[in-house]
């Protein structure tokens, strides 16, 4: 249960901070795609609108130190055990990225920068992401890495190029397809309702004795058809994603009400200038 909450909590972190990136990149595009310029973050007015940043704010250092603990007190495997502290790290460099956004709001820290240290925390997140796990474990976490890579090579790509649509858009909705997908680890390698036919998920105490794979199958046929099923389901996955960014795309091109309200700080000014100093540009609209 414990590797289920895991998931499950991860779901609940990335899938709306990656729905938000969509709404904001999305609505930032249209209002003048000549000017457009990506943000770390999109923050918006009033304060209370970005409780999602203050939520992760408090609630990681909270995730850091449980891993640390888990770590301290798990005695099993020493495979397992340091994967604890692995994520305990992970999660305090994304919160490190945290602080430096709020940083980049209030002092004049290079926006590039933050996109390469978020390049890094996601290269870091994806070379300790699944160790010591075989099977068809480690297929799906193989999966999820290559997520992992994707987001990385767009904050890498943002850094360099910041009013690249394409990498913001690779970015966002890569955070909602990890949020999804790692749902989808628990459900599948974590539980029994929905474990994969022919296969049985094995449990904590069973790990302690230094298993590797979490999922044990009778046969190999069970075996391929699992890891089958993961690929398909992964595909599955992406198809949702990609049409539902195209579909919030196009809402957001018919329905202007719908649009993010207007994001605050440093860019905000920067667009507003830029605009005053250049004929107006007619709205993109979609007919």
């Amino acid at each position: 249960m414990a590797s289920l909450a895991t998931q499950f909590s991860t779901f609940l972190f990335l899938c709306p901070l990656g729905i938000r990136r969509l709404l904001c990149s999305f609505s930032l595009y249209l209002k003048n795609p000549s000017l457009y310029r990506s943000r770390t973050w999109y923050f918006s007015e009033p304060t209370w609108k970005n409780i999602d940043f203050y939520t992760l704010l408090i609630a990681l250092p909270f995730a850091a130190f449980s891993y640390l603990f888990f770590f301290l007190a798990f005695s099993g495997h020493p495979t397992h055990r340091f994967a604890f502290l692995q994520q305990s790290q992970v999660v305090s460099l994304f919160w490190v990225l945290l602080i430096l956004i709020i940083f980049r709001e209030n002092f004049d820290i290079p926006e590039n920068f933050i996109f390469v240290f978020a390049g890094i925390a996601f290269l870091v997140d994806y070379m300790m992401m699944g160790q010591g796990i075989t099977g068809i474990g480690g297929v799906v976490y193989e999966l999820f890495g290559e997520l992992t890579l994707v987001c990385a090579g767009s904050c890498l790509l943002l850094s360099i190029r910041p009013t690249s649509f394409l990498a913001e858009f690779l970015l966002s909705s890569g955070l909602v397809f990890k949020g999804t997908w790692a749902l989808q680890i628990g459900l599948s390698l974590y539980t029994d309702a929905f474990a994969l036919k022919g296969c049985d998920n094995i449990l904590m105490s069973l790990a302690q004795q230094g298993l590797t794979d979490i999922v044990k199958c009778e046969l190999e046929e069970d075996r391929l058809r699992g890891i089958a099923l993961m690929n398909l389901l992964f595909i599955g996955h992406a198809i949702v994603v990609l049409v539902a960014s195209f579909g919030l795309f196009g809402l957001l091109c018919r329905n202007r009400n719908l649009r993010c309200g207007e994001a605050s700080g440093p860019l905000l000014a920067e667009l507003e200038s830029m605009t005053m100093q250049m004929h107006p540009l007619p709205e993109f609209e979609l007919e």
